[in-house]
């Protein structure tokens, strides 16, 4: 009741609304049409079977009235040439060859690191940071005194050989100092490859320019996934320093099922999207087609190359996607003979055996590609020999099958 004493109008849903209205045309268009008498033996049949379950088997009986009144026109399947595709998930991924782990090339202490967290870019050869360790004069230093030493031996063999070539030398000395010339080369390419190694110019290296600091660069362009990377901290060679992922080589990789990856081949458009990104689509295109079955999923790992737009990465972010098959012929209906309630979709048949009212059973079928208003569907339900399929008007027997669950709740 309201504040003066009326009562207060009922507010009902829309789809309680299409239930009711389903109800009373039924009800009207029983009033115009007579039902037949009922046998005894349909009547014994009725009283003795008569449960929720027979009518859920049975489906719901429509008069040739009521069927006129809700325009509903049958017709078979077809078989046409749509651009059908298959389902797959799976994720953004790269190849091994994208990551790349920045590390420090000899121990030492960090100092004035680079401002970068996770996420920026860096450009290959930017500086990341310096190492400093006393070590690295203890080199540069060794370099030039091998380097100042070999200058003198090559310049004192060239005397003994010329004396030697005078006959005024000893052949023993000159071998001697042949074996310490090769010996003092390899001493200083091996430091020359070190000092190369650790980023500083060999040629460079002078007693004014020696340091305890090398440089850290990043070894190519990326994103950075992972940074641990701070002022005063130790490291060795083995720490990592940084990730880096380049996303050039960026691809989708899918699980298709077993029995789809016959029809998968090299070249197919895909079109996916990540739902925790938003709706929008990207295109794919399938390189590679995997070898190996997973016997858990019954899925086979197929890779395909990212083009255009492509969407921000994150390691292992799901996505959903469509393989195209191109022009495949596929059993299709008219889209609006294809009806949804809840998750499940269906068709509905109806038996034309008999005469009069006809019977009508719900197919529960998984719907494909609509294009030019045909929808392909696969069958769940085995579709029985001899009916004929509702082509038009097919919410209209939803509409009704509700109403008669209604009418069997009450």
């Amino acid at each position: 009741m309201d504040s003066t004493g009326r009562p207060k109008p009922v507010l009902i849903s829309s789809q309680v609304a299409r239930y009711l209205f389903a109800i009373l045309l039924t009800g009207t268009l029983s009033t115009c049409a007579p039902s037949p008498e009922p046998s005894a033996e349909s009547e014994h049949e009725d009283h003795g079977n008569h449960d929720e379950h027979d009518d859920h088997e049975e489906g719901i009986r429509l008069s040739p009235e009521q069927i006129a009144a809700m325009d509903i026109r049958f017709g078979t399947l077809r078989e046409m040439k749509l651009n059908d595709y298959l389902t797959a998930t799976g994720s953004l991924g790269l190849p091994p060859n994208a990551y790349a782990s920045v590390s420090a090339r000899a121990s030492g202490f960090v100092r004035d690191v680079a401002n970068y967290v996770e996420g920026d870019y860096v450009e290959q050869g930017a500086v990341l940071g310096y190492l400093e360790n006393p070590d690295f004069i203890d080199l540069q230093q060794r370099y030039l005194e091998v380097k100042a030493e070999l200058q003198y031996l090559t310049q004192d063999l060239a005397r003994q050989q010329q004396l030697y070539a005078d006959s005024a030398g000893v052949l023993n000395t000159v071998q001697q100092l042949e074996s310490r010339v090769a010996a003092r080369r390899a001493t200083l390419a091996g430091l020359r490859e070190r000092l190369e190694y650790l980023g500083m110019q060999p040629d460079g290296v002078t007693p004014e320019s020696i340091q305890q600091r090398i440089t850290v660069f990043s070894p190519r362009s990326g994103y950075i996934t992972t940074i641990s990377l701070h002022d005063g901290m130790y490291v060795e060679p083995s720490t990592q320093l940084m990730e880096l992922i380049d996303e050039e080589h960026l691809h989708l990789e899918l699980d298709v099922f077993e029995r789809d990856i016959g029809k998968v081949e090299k070249g197919q458009r895909v079109t996916y999207r990540i739902p925790s990104l938003s709706n929008e689509p990207y295109t794919a295109e399938i390189h590679v087609i995997g070898k190996e079955f997973n016997a858990e999923n019954k899925t086979v790992r197929v890779h395909a190359h990212l083009q255009g737009e492509q969407p921000p990465f994150i390691r292992d972010r799901f996505a959903e996607a469509r393989i195209w098959l191109d022009d495949a012929t596929v059993t299709a209906l008219p889209e609006g003979a294809v009806v949804r309630e809840g998750e499940l979709h269906y068709v509905y048949a109806a038996d034309s055996s008999g005469v009069g009212a006809l019977a009508f059973t719900a197919l529960r079928v998984n719907p494909g590609v609509t294009e030019a208003g045909y929808t392909a569907v696969r069958f769940v339900d085995p579709l029985p020999e001899g009916v004929r399929l509702v082509t038009e008007g097919a919410y209209f027997v939803q509409a009704q099958a509700m109403a008669s669950e209604l009418a069997h709740e009450h």
